[in-house]
């Protein structure tokens, strides 16, 4: 199932590199700021796994998959191996087809049950990546038809490439008891809710486990509750706060425009869906029906409002480029011509930097090239943040984690100087985000280059205070035996 991607960079590494699509003398491959087009459709996209042989239980297992995208990671065929890279090491999805040898064939119903619920496999403990403080609410119905689909996939006899060794302490599984403790959440259904928001809490809370990313964690890695959905860092990428608050959340979008975005990946001049987020929208999103998509929608804009920092200014349509031509997208020649005379004409240091770095797939104007899979970026919310890291970063990194055919994007840290990288970023930002000003230094980039995804001071230091722990113990143990003795 989907890796808690909150508990890292949290949580998805890159699954391929960089493909790389030029002409003139550009090679700059998909949409900048984290934000490239899925290939959804404005209906939902047929079940691959539907079928008419197929029981009507297995079916609807098939669909409670892609609720739950559990390809997000255990792959399309199951199989696993997709890493998650968390503070504390690497997690590997495992095989979850019924292999009895490598999978989940020997697994009875209350064992998958216990998995999806308790973090709980028949022979050891499950890491948080698998987000089952979050199935911890599935229903049994749903699971009974999960667990009907998953006798029906082809069985990969063979184990993932990679296997999760994570280093002491983390690497003893019984520490999970302690864990969910203290983390498991209390799902409760909230009062006041139409029947259509109870249902969208469900898929927001429990199947969808939207929370894994977009909330915050605490000294421990759980959920901070008083920030659900308050948005978190994802590592480089940034989850933005999706609770109705309209300087800081998506209290300025109406429930259509959450369904397009669920659905399409994009809606205009407000988001587009990449790295992670892309990933959900071509795993699950996109196939979901109507009902469940409007669900989530209504119940998006029912959650209590938090106001975060980081806020978004208004977008100014009137300072945003218009499009050069409609039918520039497609003919290339052109194209070509009209960025050769705007790389002669260009009036700053800024502008020419992205010409000869970014337009060649995103294009003078910045409305992209959609028939090929380049991204418009003007009028986007993440240009519109007063915090620039989530921009700054996807400049510097580029986007490695678009799991369709879609182009990807390079990042440019190893090929720009931070100087270049910082007027890049504010050239975008106050030209195609519309903002009067942007004020990005060098220093700014350099930092977050190097910032890289921050743990919990408990996580990053639990070897020495595991050990610390274990001599203290020790210590006491050593102590009262002395005690025993004397009084003897």
């Amino acid at each position: 199932m989907k890796p808690i991607s909150a508990l890292s960079s949290l949580y998805k590494s890159a699954l391929q590199g960089p493909v790389a699509l030029s002409f003139a003398s550009t090679a700059l491959t998909a949409s900048l700021l984290g934000l490239s087009l899925s290939s959804a459709s404005a209906a939902p996209v047929a079940m691959p796994t539907h079928s008419d042989a197929n029981s009507e239980l297995v079916n609807r297992g098939a669909y409670v998959a892609r609720q739950a995208d559990c390809m997000g990671c255990h792959k399309e065929d199951y199989s696993g191996g997709i890493a998650v890279e968390a503070p504390m090491g690497t997690i590997y999805g495992t095989n979850i087809t019924p292999s009895v040898r490598y999978g989940i064939g020997k697994y009875t119903e209350q064992d998958f049950k216990n998995a999806l619920t308790k973090g709980k496999a028949p022979n050891h403990r499950l890491y948080p990546a698998m987000p089952y403080p979050d199935y911890k609410g599935m229903t049994d119905e749903d699971i009974s038809a999960l667990f009907a689909y998953f006798q029906t996939v082809p069985a990969i006899d063979e184990p993932p490439a990679y296997k999760t060794d994570l280093p002491f302490p983390f690497n003893i599984r019984a520490l999970m008891l302690g864990w969910n403790l203290v983390n498991m959440p209390d799902w409760k259904a909230r009062e006041g809710l139409d029947e259509t928001q109870k249902h969208g809490q469900y898929l927001v809370d429990n199947l969808a486990h939207c929370g894994t990313c977009h909330t915050p964690r605490n000294a421990t890695m759980g959920y901070d509750m008083k920030n659900y959905l308050s948005g978190a860092m994802l590592g480089t990428w940034h989850a933005p706060n999706i609770t109705p608050d309209k300087a800081s959340g998506i209290g300025s979008w109406s429930e259509e425009e959450i369904v397009t975005y669920l659905r399409e990946g994009g809606v205009h001049q407000k988001a587009l869906a990449a790295g992670p987020m892309s990933e959900v929208v071509m795993n699950s999103t996109r196939y979901l029906n109507d009902k469940d998509l409007k669900a989530i929608a209504s119940y998006l804009k029912a959650v209590p409002v938090v106001t975060t920092a980081d806020t978004v200014q208004p977008v100014n349509v009137a300072a945003l480029p218009k499009k050069h031509s409609d039918d520039i997208a497609i003919n290339l020649l052109d194209q070509m011509d009209v960025l050769k005379e705007a790389k002669a004409k260009a009036s700053s240091n800024s502008e020419s930097l992205y010409l000869a770095e970014c337009a060649s797939c995103h294009g003078i104007n910045g409305y992209g090239q959609p028939d090929a899979g380049y991204a418009s970026i003007v009028g986007l919310t993440s240009l519109r943040r007063d915090n620039p890291a989530p921009v700054i970063s996807v400049v510097a990194n580029g986007i490695h984690q678009v799991v369709n055919t879609r182009p990807q994007m390079p990042g440019f840290k190893d090929d720009l100087t931070v100087e270049e990288m910082a007027e890049i970023v504010n050239y975008v930002r106050t030209t195609f985000g519309g903002l009067t000003e942007s004020k990005v230094t060098a220093d700014d980039v350099a930092n977050q280059v190097k910032a890289g995804p921050q743990a919990p001071f408990i996580v990053k230091n639990a070897g020495w205070l595991a050990a610390l722990g274990i001599i203290a113990g020790l210590v006491v143990l050593a102590l009262l035996i002395r005690w025993f003795i004397r009084r003897r």
